[in-house]
């Protein structure tokens, strides 16, 4: 069900959503006079994730292949949980995405057009004032199996609703003292349309409107109503909505009438279809759960690079491509999933080599001296930027007498099928020159300290004849022309497969190892030159990128991903 052929203009097929199936389907049919409008409606309680990235694909991305438009709005109708910080953070996450909206909405500039609609439900005998507890009302309501009791308050007088709802509006309300429900059906086996709660006393103010408002709409009643003032064509949100649908279309129904009553009715109506969500393993997407590892510290901030958050990601180093990219290759469908962490970091492993930038860092360094390389001598050794794309040039590196390789990258005693450097063997230090390992010096407690070794002058990279075979190739950095870094690398949150399903605390589910501070590394003199946003590989190491608490007098990069995907393997 993820995707279906369907014809271009040109003739040509392609792969669409069974969602952008169904907007094509209206579309051709003439619907809404051949109008498509989409929005997307973050509610600025957090920062947007990828699930959330997902959402956008779907709602920008349907409305750019179909010459429709996309409009943002902030579904800002609990000012006890909003702010404007979160909303300049979703603003830039969907920037950054690489799409563009239409128009930017609020679901407060209806405020006044939803209470009147309020007003006409209580004068039509739609809706009245309850004063039962939360708790009362959730147990009169019953069970999927057993009707709901009608509420003792059902069947107050209208102008007694009236007057109370206009209380409800006033700095002396009580919070939770009285709701306003809507009148529907307290037997329907949908447990939505069992009179629900469609406004509520909160006196937080609001981002936006102070302290104009102390009654606030509820989301199933805001929602649908925003959707029809704007004039949305086709409302798509995620699978957990499907129940909500009905509720959805009720409300759009008495609002297409109190609209006929007005004059103001030209038969338009908005449409709403659901898809899967985004869950990947590893993580967790319930902004309940971010908002508690930022405010207990169990994670940096929002953008920590562990967190599943749009700038989490973008700071670890993730393209905006990429994630695009995994999203794509996901697709839509109608049944929840769970996906591999692993998709999404081969997404940026494809993504990433075509487009960052080589340089040469060691992460675990130990000496190497070559010991018939004059000691006052330097060369600078052209490295490719990027072996992907001519277009991006070259820079120089230093090399020098003594270097920095990794610790890794030398055994004393190596098994047969070891092709890095040990004593009696050859490598190519790459851009440079072929050595032959002639010893090493240890400490007291048997730790390599040195490594020694003799160059071939005749096999310089790029020399006529230089090019005979060794089976290993090492990266290096000249020990006098190199910057001392602190390298983070980052791994998996979590421990686990899927936390949201562990019955465990999901604190308890941390995976203690998801970041790992190396203090003691050391990179060429070029990577001083890159600032967050330019992708970088580590040669033979992984993708990196600059960490926005990098400075000149210390930097410090983050890990992307391995050039290889080593979890699997470690977690057999």
């Amino acid at each position: 069900m993820m995707a279906e052929n369907s014809i271009t203009d040109n003739g040509e097929k392609k792969s669409v959503s069974f969602v952008e199936q169904m907007v094509e389907s209206d579309l051709a049919e003439g619907k809404n006079g051949g109008r498509l409008q989409t929005r997307f409606p973050p509610e600025p309680n957090g920062y947007i994730h990828i699930g959330h990235a997902k959402a956008i694909c779907m709602d920008f991305g349907v409305a750019e292949r179909h010459g429709g438009v996309c409009n943002l709005r902030f579904d800002d109708t609990n000012p006890s949980k909003e702010d404007t910080e979160y909303v300049d953070s979703i603003l830039n996450d969907i920037k950054w995405l690489g799409f563009k909206w239409g128009n930017i909405y609020y679901a407060s500039d209806y405020f006044q057009q939803l209470w009147d609609f309020a007003v006409w439900l209580i004068k039509k005998g739609m809706a009245y004032i309850d004063e039962q507890t939360s708790e009362q009302i959730a147990e009169q309501k019953g069970t999927p199996t057993t009707p709901g009791r009608p509420s003792p308050y059902r069947d107050r007088p209208v102008e007694e609703n009236l007057e109370l709802f206009n209380k409800m509006n006033t700095p002396e309300a009580v919070e939770g003292s009285m709701v306003l429900r809507a009148k529907l059906d307290m037997a329907n086996p949908n447990m939505h349309f069992r009179d629900p709660v469609i406004y509520r006393i909160i006196h937080t103010p609001h981002h936006r409107t102070g302290t104009k408002w102390h009654a606030y709409p509820m989301y199933d009643f805001a929602h649908g109503q925003s959707d029809f003032f704007e004039g949305v064509t086709h409302s798509i949100c995620t699978l957990e909505f499907v129940p909500h649908r009905p509720l959805y279309d009720k409300f759009v129904d008495l609002l297409l009438e109190y609209e006929r009553e007005k004059g103001r009715n030209d038969g338009y109506r908005p449409r709403q279809i659901e898809f899967n969500r985004l869950n990947l393993t590893y993580t967790v997407m319930s902004k309940r759960k971010l908002l508690t590892l930022v405010n207990e510290h169990l994670v940096s901030g929002w953008d920590d690079p562990r967190m599943p958050t749009v700038c989490g990601m973008r700071r670890r180093g993730y393209s905006a491509q990429s994630i695009r990219d995994f999203i794509d290759s996901i697709g839509y469908t109608k049944f929840d999933a769970l996906n591999d962490y692993a998709l999404l970091e081969a997404a940026v492993r494809n993504d990433l080599n075509k487009r960052a930038c080589r340089v040469s860092a060691v992460l675990n360094p130990v000496r190497l001296v070559i010991t018939n390389y004059p000691e006052d001598k330097t060369e600078q050794m052209e490295a490719v930027n990027n072996p992907e794309n001519e277009a991006d040039g070259t820079h120089e590196i230093t090399f020098s007498r003594e270097l920095w390789i990794e610790r890794d990258d030398f055994m004393e005693d190596a098994p047969k099928k070891f092709f890095r450097m040990t004593p009696g063997k050859e490598v190519r230090l790459k851009n440079a020159y072929i050595i032959k390992c002639t010893g090493c010096k240890k400490n007291a407690d048997g730790e390599v300290e040195e490594i020694y070794a003799e160059y071939d002058p005749d096999s310089k990279t790029g020399m006529e004849g230089a090019n005979r075979k060794v089976k290993g190739t090492l990266h290096w950095v000249s020990t006098a022309h190199c910057l001392p870094a602190e390298v983070r690398l980052y791994d998996r949150l979590f421990s686990v497969e899927n936390p949201s399903a562990d019955e465990r605390d999901f604190r308890e589910l941390l995976n203690p190892d998801s970041l790992k501070v190396l203090t003691n590394c050391y990179v060429e003199e070029y990577a001083k030159e890159k600032h967050p946003g330019d992708f970088l590989q580590f040669q033979r190491i992984g993708y990196f990128m600059a960490d926005p608490d990098s400075t000149a007098e210390r930097l410090v990069f983050n890990r992307t991903v391995g050039l290889k995907d080593t979890w699997a393997k470690i977690n057999k």
